[in-house]
């Protein structure tokens, strides 16, 4: 089987995400506490090291932080992105002017921290499901300005992607089933109205609700808030209506797919993957991810 390939980080979107960053931290009169307590002349090394157990993103965005402060900064990572990381780990050695480096340190951090923080509590869920072909999704749940970047993160981390942004998907929710008049109809409109390359998926809650979905053939339908026990049976119900036995289901291309979503953490989450369900949305793993603890020492020669 082909390894895919894992995604990389576009370098016009990090410059923009970093410029950004450092102009919200230097103000208007810049890094006052470096240039009050260290002369312009002085150098410094520092290291980045780990302080716990995880998995590593955002290096390129660091590497920005300290080369837009100052072209002069050497930046020379000893890792790369989707690395387990174990405490002491060296990640990096930043070496040049000790005031740029100083005054970048919080930013490259800040982006260190909180995208490896994702991708380690990625690797957490998806190490649970790891014995099932289950894939734990990202949704659209996450901090605005930074979808981007936490969705490379989940990758990082061994996770995927549900979708980007409200344009590259129809996702047909329970309020647009309420307004729209159905689950049926609404699957039918959206294949009327989507290009072919576009993927209709649509939200049930109830068995009834998938059964009407399957006549209507979306391509795939999110199981929400179901126990492990509805899940199991939608599983069953989804089979039956393609003709497939137990052992042809998983790998028919032709089956709707099963997503499910609600309730899902880091507790629940081999549960609901046991079920036999394709993918697992869930918003913790980047809403509730906690950061990884990195720290920038300098290094005293």
């Amino acid at each position: 089987m082909t390894t895919p390939y894992l995604p990389v980080l576009s370098p016009l979107m990090v410059e923009e995400q970093v410029r950004a960053a450092l102009s919200e931290d230097l103000g208007r009169a810049g890094d006052i506490t470096s240039q009050a307590t260290i002369a312009p002349e002085r150098s410094a090394r520092a290291e980045l090291n780990a302080r716990e157990d995880g998995v590593i993103a955002g290096l390129d965005l660091a590497r920005a932080a300290f080369r837009l402060m100052d072209p002069e900064i050497r930046f020379e990572a000893f890792v790369k992105d989707g690395d387990r990381l174990a405490p002491g780990t060296v990640i990096a050695r930043v070496s040049g002017p000790a005031r740029a480096v100083l005054s970048a340190e919080r930013v490259a951090l800040n982006f260190l921290m909180h995208l490896s923080g994702v991708a380690s509590y990625t690797a957490r869920f998806a190490a649970e499901i790891a014995h099932t072909p289950a894939r734990v999704c990202c949704t659209r749940k996450t901090i605005p300005g930074l979808r981007a970047l936490e969705k490379y993160a989940v990758r990082m981390g061994g996770g995927s992607s549900h979708r980007y942004g409200l344009d590259d998907a129809i996702l047909i929710k329970d309020n647009h089933i309420a307004v729209s008049g159905g689950v049926a109809g609404a699957i039918h409109a959206a294949r009327a109205f989507a290009g072919h390359l576009v993927k209709v998926e649509v939200e049930v809650t109830t068995l009834e609700e998938l059964e009407e979905a399957l006549e209507a053939q979306p391509d795939v339908i999110l199981l929400d808030n179901m126990g492990p026990e509805l899940l199991r049976r939608a599983v069953e119900i989804n089979r039956d209506c393609a003709g497939l036995s137990e052992a042809t289901y998983a790998a028919d291309p032709r089956r709707v797919k099963l997503e499910a979503s609600g309730n899902v953490n880091i507790k629940t989450v081999r549960a609901i993957a046991e079920t036999g369900v394709d993918y697992i949305s869930t918003s913790k793993i980047t809403m509730a991810a906690p950061t990884l603890d990195i720290g920038l020492d300098v290094v005293v020669s």
